[in-house]
């Protein structure tokens, strides 16, 4: 009986969870060597946001569907990669499962992690075929979680995902960087990612929402300071982004100082969380302030975007410009 466990292999918390687990899984295997914000912005990850109308916990994760937005962003680090996901209602999901359990086995068999939907996002970095099990991490704790191969994609939200990479091809920092700013001008264009549900919006659409339910009162206090955490956090990492990359673009210099005026205003948001039986809530007396602070950082945000438009329109775009043979969609 088999056991492989990629010791070295190190998951922290402290972005969005997807690029934390990707973080790890890539560095590990020498695919990529950069930093974690780095990585967010290149991916484009860090440029997406998403709200509940009730600003629920779920909002961080629910940025589309995550096949092809994750997709999107691998795609332009020039990574092979596969993954599956679905229903766990499904009648096939047993066939689906067993399947995945043995290409999972044969990626750490080759000394690559893997990302798996536990929930949220976290990285599977060994197996005991002896005992069946998968070993998980979730960036929290330092002590591995067990899950069981017939456990294998079960759980309280009901559907299942599994990412596995492959070999790189190198693409030039500068066509990375430019497919990054055309990937945040589609997150902040596109209102809602998950159609035909309207409860989540993407984007600038996901300010209006955000500030509407502080307005209204009907929202989740945790959820609203989860939200909020996630959101200074990837801020934070587009202003560093953007920082590494001033003087390459006039147009970029601008952007960075959007973002740097919308990171001053960070420390205003933060101030409206306060700690509660372990939890972080919104102060009940801080949600017009944090509602108009909001309303600030959207207009920089536009701003930004807009410089990114200029840049966008001076190199030629043929992956948005040419449309094949059989339309806007590949056949299936």
């Amino acid at each position: 009986m088999a056991e492989v466990v990629l010791d070295n292999l190190r998951m922290k918390r402290e972005s969005k969870s997807y690029v934390d687990s990707l973080h790890a899984v890539l560095t590990h295997a020498g695919l990529f060597q950069g930093s974690k914000y780095a990585l967010a912005g290149y991916t484009g990850m860090a440029f997406k946001l998403s709200v509940h109308r009730r600003l629920l916990h779920i909002s961080v994760t629910a940025y589309g569907q995550w096949g092809e937005s994750h997709r999107q962003g691998i795609d332009n680090l020039g990574i092979f990669t596969i993954s599956d996901g679905g229903r766990t209602r499904h009648s096939t999901f047993e066939y689906y499962q067993r399947d995945a359990v043995n290409w999972v086995k044969r990626s750490l068999d080759g000394g690559v992690g893997v990302i798996y939907w536990i929930p949220e996002f976290g990285v599977i970095h060994g197996y005991d075929d002896h005992d069946r099990i998968f070993y998980v991490q979730d960036g929290w704790s330092k002590e591995p979680q067990i899950l069981l191969y017939d456990n294998f994609g079960l759980n309280f939200t009901g559907f299942w995902h599994c990412q596995v990479f492959g070999d790189r091809v190198r693409i030039p920092e500068q066509q990375m960087l430019l497919e990054s700013l055309r990937m945040a001008i589609e997150d902040w264009d596109i209102p809602y990612r998950l159609l035909p549900d309207r409860n989540i919006a993407s984007g600038r659409l996901a300010y209006d929402v955000w500030v509407e339910a502080l307005r209204g009162g009907d929202y989740d206090a945790s959820g609203t300071a989860y939200i909020l955490e996630s959101y200074c956090r990837s801020r934070t990492e587009i202003q560093m982004y953007l920082q590494d990359a001033q003087g390459i673009w006039t147009e970029l210099d601008q952007a960075y100082a959007c973002y740097e005026q919308l990171g001053a205003l960070i420390m205003q948001m933060k101030a409206c969380m306060i700690q509660e039986h372990n939890r972080w809530i919104i102060r009940a007396d801080a949600t017009e302030e944090l509602a108009q602070v909001l309303l600030e950082a959207k207009a920089l945000e536009e701003q930004a975007v807009d410089y990114f438009r200029l840049i966008s329109l001076k190199f030629p775009d043929r992956k948005r410009s040419t449309v094949p043979r059989w339309g806007a969609h590949s056949a299936r």
